[in-house]
């Protein structure tokens, strides 16, 4: 059976995006691990951040490309924009949990505690919870246009946690320090280095989501047979020969 040609140029893709991933995510370890320096006051712990502010930043994006892609499905009700949502979950609910656990042990070594109801955990804690319901109603019976359905709605409406999680550190009094690089002020509070070190890690982590998007949209859309592949199966056409009149 060949390939169509929308399948053979995700193949084609899905290398050379790993690849160049891959190209990325070393650069990024050798500019946070090697070149940028450690904070001054909280030394190599500060390290942490080059995986944490990514793994979040990462998960906006994957909760933003889940309401286009819910959007779309409750208008077109197409298989691949719902393939594209439940991928797009299942990464940002990946990079939330890591988020989560490279923050409570940078803030282990920042505050001495482990967890504290500060409002970012919290808020990020709900994001968390929000977008497993969201998987969760996936898992519910029914056919698949109503299962899309329900959680195309559930996709919709729980994106609007996102910038609440955003925001808190400005909204209420809070630990956690304000944004690193999405704040009001003329340029980042951060070393050049160290600025330059946290954005490769950002298009490390940004380039290594697409790679898993792309692969997991491939093993959620159902292969369609092209059709000269449903010729091929149906094998030679039987001849009738009917007998004229005498």
């Amino acid at each position: 059976m060949g390939l169509s040609p929308e399948k053979h140029r995700h193949r084609s893709i899905r290398p050379g995006l790993g690849t160049l991933a891959l190209v990325a995510m070393a650069v990024a370890l050798a500019l946070g691990l090697v070149v940028a320096p450690a904070e001054a006051i909280q030394g190599q712990a500060q390290r942490l951040m080059y995986v944490h502010v990514p793994a979040a930043w990462t998960a906006f994006a994957a909760f933003a490309l889940v309401l286009v892609a819910s959007v779309a499905v409750l208008m077109r009700r197409h298989p691949r924009w719902d393939a594209r949502a439940q991928a797009a979950a299942e990464l940002g609910v990946g990079m939330t949990a890591l988020a989560i656990v490279e923050g409570s042990l940078w803030g282990h070594t920042a505050w001495g505690v482990w967890w504290t109801w500060d409002a970012r955990l919290v808020t990020t804690a709900v994001l968390l919870l929000l977008y497993l319901g969201y998987l969760g109603v996936r898992g519910l019976p029914g056919d698949r246009v109503h299962v899309s359905r329900r959680a195309a709605v559930v996709g919709v409406v729980g994106f609007v946690q996102v910038p609440v999680v955003h925001f808190s550190v400005l909204w209420w009094r809070t630990l956690h320090q304000p944004p690193t690089l999405l704040q009001p002020t003329a340029s980042p509070p951060i070393s050049p280095l160290m600025l330059t070190a946290l954005l490769a890690a950002v298009v490390a982590f940004m380039l290594g989501g697409a790679w898993f998007l792309r692969r997991r949209v491939a093993q959620l859309v159902p292969v369609e047979p092209s059709p000269s592949a449903d010729h091929a199966d149906t094998g030679p056409v039987p001849v009738v020969v009917t007998r004229g009149a005498s």
